[in-house]
């Protein structure tokens, strides 16, 4: 089983209300080879709800307690992030995820990379604290792009 970020699969679920649909991935949830989680839902928020980004570092160190996620508004959001981290993992383990597939840069999903924290655009190399909390339980986390282009390998011509 596969464990995909919901708005890959085509919810309106991002911060700003929409989706990042890609048509493979929302084919292997009808199919029920994959099944979908927002960490960011499952940590309490709502839909829409203002960006937000890490500050002071990455996933992991917000895991450490380092730094912190914060957004636009100038609220500290890193409990509610840590708890859709947490759900998610929960989920994943339930499902038996071999292999979980986040939205690239999310201050939640990104798996290589996340934005900077002065929320200017700029990205930095680093993983989100979901995906962080995933790895460091083990679990196999590629962005959709990685994951899509194991996909495009692996399939017969």
């Amino acid at each position: 089983m596969i464990l995909v970020s919901s708005c890959l699969a085509g919810m309106k679920v991002r911060y700003n209300g929409t989706d990042r649909l890609d048509e493979r991935i929302r084919r292997l949830v009808d199919e029920k080879k994959a099944v979908m989680a927002c960490p960011e839902l499952l940590g309490g928020f709502q839909t829409p709800r203002p960006p937000a980004e890490i500050i002071g570092g990455t996933g992991e160190d917000v895991l450490n307690g380092r730094a912190s996620v914060v957004d636009s508004l100038g609220r500290d959001v890193t409990a509610m992030y840590m708890a859709g981290a947490a759900e998610t993992l929960k989920m994943a383990k339930e499902a038996g995820a071999a292999i979980v597939v986040l939205k690239e840069n999310s201050p939640s999903c990104g798996s290589k990379a996340i934005y900077n924290g002065t929320f200017s655009g700029e990205k930095i190399p680093g993983a989100g604290v979901t995906a962080a909390l995933l790895r460091r339980n083990g679990i196999k986390v590629l962005s959709e792009e990685e994951f899509l282009e194991e996909a495009d390998i692996n399939s017969p011509e």
